[in-house]
């Protein structure tokens, strides 16, 4: 099985160059069929993962960098514009020349569980259903259930399920190989 090499060697009709030189690029992944691509000696899928990590780290850093140009530029405008409104947060629309910005600023609420609690004991205690007022969830960490002992663990294993996440596979160096 051949892998898709491109060097200015290759591309000449010269000879092909030695590994790490006739990686195979990014764009070249892009274009291959992924069962070739799973065919592809370890060290070039190393290769690969090395070129995706920083090509994922600098599109962090120019995301971010792109993100706060636009915070400086427009975040006045949209705070003077959702003032108009008469609100703090929520969605406006800015005209800038052929483009309209729509400035979003979310509201996040955050909630004391302790205050929740005993608010939801007083609404029980008056003889009303919390539940018509508030959204009541319980949750058990799983370090803490697997520290139980087996009894009181028994007694919850109807209530719990078990799924599992996304594989992820990573390649690293053994320690002989640096």
């Amino acid at each position: 099985m051949s892998f898709p090499v491109h060097t200015p060697l290759a591309d000449q009709g010269g000879t092909s160059m030695p590994f790490p030189e006739n990686t195979s690029s990014l764009e070249d992944m892009l274009n291959m069929p992924t069962g070739e691509l799973a065919q592809m000696p370890v060290e070039l899928l190393a290769c690969l993962q090395a070129e995706l990590t920083q090509a994922a780290r600098q599109l962090k850093t120019a995301t971010a960098r792109f993100h706060t140009a636009l915070d400086v530029r427009y975040a006045t405008r949209a705070t003077e514009a959702r003032r108009a409104c008469g609100k703090d947060t929520g969605t406006v629309r800015l005209v800038d020349g052929e483009y309209t910005v729509v400035a979003d600023l979310p509201k996040r609420v955050d909630w004391d569980q302790a205050q929740l609690a005993a608010m939801v004991e007083r609404i029980r205690a008056a003889g009303d259903d919390p539940a018509q007022y508030v959204d009541i969830a319980f949750k058990v960490p799983e370090r803490k259930y697997a520290a139980w002992p087996d009894a009181i663990r028994a007694g919850f294993e109807p209530a719990r399920t078990v799924k599992t996440g996304t594989l992820k596979v990573a390649l690293e160096p053994n320690e002989t190989a640096q």
